[in-house]
């Protein structure tokens, strides 16, 4: 019996340590999957809809964990750098995160960007993206590629923080994203 107890808590605990290296999850979007809907505060005072952009142009939304804490300072400071070759694309680029509109309007305004920062202070589109870290409200660092017809394009899970903004800009151009 203790055998039995061994193995399932080494089957529990390599399921674990799976889904947080990305591993697949019940219910996780993949290419082709048409994207949750969204509507979120922006860190500019907008709300964003991803249906507003359907049919005109591609989205980037990079979720990250935490605002004001090193990898997600890199990550949105390289989107800023970057953000000329992003915008050679007809898609509209975001990062967000679960944190509230308020932290994220500060975590923005002090970095100086030139794109806003998405709130989910609730949480339920970061559960509906499969993003969210059970049993905290943060964010898996994902990147997600969404089509002018709604559809996920790529899942990116393996981001570099320091180099994100560029690696996005090419991978529109290895999704065929139109150029403006």
């Amino acid at each position: 019996m203790q055998t039995l107890a061994n193995w399932a808590g080494v089957l529990a605990w390599g399921l674990a340590a799976a889904w947080a290296a990305g591993g697949a999850r019940a219910n996780e979007l993949k290419p082709g999957d048409p994207a949750p809907d969204f509507s979120l505060l922006g860190s500019d005072g907008k709300t964003y809809k991803l249906s507003d952009f359907r049919g005109k142009q591609a989205v980037v939304i990079a979720w990250f964990p935490k605002a004001f804490t090193g990898g997600c300072t890199a990550e949105c400071k390289s989107f800023r750098a970057d953000g000329a070759t992003m915008r050679k694309y007809q898609a509209a680029y975001f990062t967000a995160s679960c944190d509230d509109a308020e932290t994220n309007k500060r975590f923005a305004e002090s970095l100086e960007l030139d794109y806003p920062i998405l709130s989910d202070p609730e949480a339920r589109t970061a559960e509906a993206y499969g993003v969210l870290n059970p049993g905290r409200k943060t964010a898996q660092r994902w990147t997600f590629y969404i089509g002018q017809d709604g559809k996920v394009l790529a899942i990116d899970k393996q981001v570099k923080t320091a180099s994100h903004g560029q690696d996005v800009g090419a991978r529109l151009k290895e999704l065929g994203v139109p150029q403006r």
